[in-house]
Parts: structure tokens; sequence; C-alpha cells
């Protein structure tokens, strides 16, 4: 099989996952033309944080970690996350000299006779011996489907549509789904909006307890549970509940936060409830998540019939020298950091080339192996 390059390691994304891949297999010595490179579809640094709207300001984002070897720092609580974090990454990248290739769109990665996977975009391709597939979710908007939403007259945004609270001045807003993105759009558009409404499939569980460290380890479990046997990941929100933050429990009191059960179907000019009745809208907001961006993975047929696939830790079960970070348990920015550590050993124990434990380099070139 021919390709433009050939590699030992490629790493396809490059945000907190991608990037904390990078530096450990910069910091195990694998280097070199032979070495590793990192494909990032976006035409800047900052993964999917570059896309955030502008009114998500740093002091209202919860668990925003510093990428393994270089700090933050302190921030302005009132910047907007989609500078700070970019300009980060971007730091962070030539900080450590990280092989980066950007705006490189991957649209297929196959397995090659001789096992090594073969990474097309479509102006190159990449022989790799392992693959560290870091590509998130903001490019995969999940939209559920209900009866009559294509008769809908009036606009349609997904939480990675959203810009600012502005255009819906005036007007009355349906906002979809239970998880902190729809409650953070809720307490900005209900400041404008004529009306809002908010709507659920289950009644939200708000979470007044700290989330400790036990509390975490105990959802990752679950989450690692889950993918181990071949499920889908499931939402965070679904095991952690929402946090009773202070501006959360003003928006409880204020009304902003009273929640409805799901709408029975969607009509050109609103929502009918299973009773009946009809509420006019002018705006549906889909606050309804994402799916792990996986459809260049297609050829490599991972998915188990119920729809996830099978891991062991970071890897793939049925291919060890394909790693998925920020898929299932490792799906936060400190999960990013600790999975690409682990990816990285696991993968160059799998490439014969295991790490020294007194230099934490390699004990051989992987290229020999």
């Amino acid at each position: 099989m021919r390709a433009d390059h050939e590699i030992d390691v490629a790493v396809i994304g490059a945000g907190q996952a991608g990037l904390s891949a990078a530096y450990f297999l910069r910091r195990a010595g694998v280097s070199g033309e032979s070495g590793f490179v990192v494909l990032d579809h976006g035409k800047r640094p900052g993964g999917a944080w570059q896309y955030r709207w502008r009114s998500l300001r740093m002091g209202k984002v919860h668990g925003i970690h510093d990428l393994p070897g270089m700090a933050l720092g302190a921030v302005d609580p009132e910047l907007p996350v989609s500078e700070v974090l970019p300009a980060y990454f971007d730091r962070y990248e030539h900080a450590f000299d990280l092989p980066l290739r950007r705006p490189v769109d991957v649209r297929s990665v196959r397995l090659t006779e001789d096992g090594r996977f073969l990474v097309e975009s479509a102006t190159d391709s990449w022989l790799a011996r392992g693959v560290l597939n870091a590509t998130g979710t903001w490019d995969k908007p999940f939209r559920p489907y209900y009866p009559g939403v294509e008769s809908f007259r009036g606009p349609q945004p997904h939480t990675a549509d959203y810009t600012g609270a502005r255009e819906f001045a005036g007007r009355r807003v349906v906002v979809v789904g239970g998880g902190t993105s729809a409650v953070q759009l809720l307490l900005e558009i209900a400041e404008v909006a004529a009306e809002t409404t908010w709507v659920t499939r289950r009644p939200p569980v708000f979470r007044e307890q700290e989330f400790t460290p036990e509390f975490g380890r105990a959802v990752v479990a679950e989450v690692d549970r889950r993918v181990r046997e071949g499920k889908p990941p499931g939402s965070v929100v679904s095991v952690t509940g929402l946090q009773l933050t202070p501006e959360v429990e003003a928006a409880l009191r204020a009304g902003v936060l009273d929640r409805r059960p799901m709408f029975q179907r969607v009509t050109p000019d609103g929502v009918r409830w299973a009773d009946g009745t009809e509420q006019r809208v002018d705006v549906i907001v889909w606050a309804t998540g994402f799916r792990s961006a996986l459809d260049h993975l297609a050829p490599l047929r991972l998915r188990e019939p119920g729809g996830g696939i099978r891991m062991d830790g970071t890897r793939v079960a049925t291919l060890p020298r394909l790693h998925l970070l920020g898929y299932g348990p490792s799906a936060s920015t400190i999960g990013a950091n600790r999975a690409g550590r682990a990816a990285v050993r696991d993968l160059l124990a799998e490439l014969g080339q295991p790490l020294d434990p007194v230099t934490r380099g390699p004990a051989r070139s992987a290229s020999a192996a």
C-alpha cells in the first residue's frame, strides 16, 4: 500500500486530548520524519473552544484543566472562552514544537494488509503503525426527530449554531435539552426573549453536593463500564446531574427553569403537548448534545450491535493499536490529559517500544520494532 507519508503514530485532532497525546509522544522521544504527526481540521488552534459563543466567559465554564506540562495561569473571568483557550493552545503547540498539520480533514482510516492504518484526507495520505483518535464531538451535533419538525416555519438552531442571545430578543423560544449547555443558553436567552420554555425528556436533577474526586471517579467508572460492554457512553449529565450554582438557584426562583416534559409534535407555528394544547413559538433551540465524531473510522467497522464501540481503557478492544481519546470516560479536560498519557504508554508498548522507567523515554526506536 502506497501513501504520501509513512509514520509511527497519527494523532487525529488537536483539542485537549490530541495535544495531551502529542505532548506525551514528544516526551517519550517519538520524533523524526517517521515519528508522529497531529492532523487537525481546524484552521487555527483551539479545538472546539474556538467555536463557542462569545458570551461564554471563563468564569462560567466548569472543568477546564491545564494541558500537561504548561499551566494556563491566571485569567480574567470576564474574557471569552473562545479567545483565551485558543491562545493558550497556540502557545502550547509552539512551546513543545508539536508537529501540527492544519487544516487537514481526515476522511477515512482503513486497515492495510500489513496491519497498518491508512489515514486519508482529500490531498494527502499517511501510513501509520498506530492511531490516536481525538476528534471529540463538536462536529457531530445531535438533533432528535419529532413528528412535524420539518414543518416548523421558524429557525431551529442547535447549540453548535448559537452565537449569542441578541437574535432571540422579543421572541418566544423553546429550548430543548437537559444538559448544562441548555441551562446556560436558557439563562442568557431569558434576559431578552419575550417568553422561554424549557423542555426535557427526563426531569432534571440538580446536584447541591460538591463535585468531589470520589464522585468523579464513580462517574468515570460508570461510563467506563458501558464502553467496555460495547454500549454507547451516554450523556455525562445523566450520571452527574446539573450543578446547582447561585445563578441556577436564582433562575429556579424566577421560574426560568420551570421544566416541561417533551412536546408530542412540532407544528408549523409551534409545538403541541400531549393533552392536545398548542403553544405558539418563534424559535426552537436544540440543546440536545453531540455524538462522537467518528465517521472517518467507519471503514474499520468498529460498532457493536448496540451502536457503541467496545473499549479496553482507551484502546479499541478489536484493534489495540487504535485508541479513542475523549470517548467515553475520557470525555473531559482532565480525563483527556490522563487518556493521552495512558494511550501513549499502551500504544508504544503495542508497537514494541516500552518506556524506559528512568528517562521516561523510549527504550528503543519504534521504527525498529
